[in-house]
């Protein structure tokens, strides 16, 4: 697992969330293994809550 993974609670923006998918992508070079892959996959979850939060604090 990432070690810099959020406390449940804390709420980082899409942006940075965004960038760290990112990151991420390039520091794999593509090509994601299987752990990578988990921690991808928290992090969309993440950004697509970060947006939702983002479109309804806007609304």
């Amino acid at each position: 697992m990432p070690t810099n993974s959020p406390t449940p609670g804390s709420v980082r923006s899409a942006a940075a969330l965004n960038e760290q998918i990112r990151a991420l992508w390039i520091r794999a070079g593509g090509y994601l293994s299987p752990q990578e892959r988990i921690e991808y996959e928290l992090l969309v979850v993440q950004w697509a809550a970060a947006v939702r939060e983002e479109i309804v604090e806007a609304a």
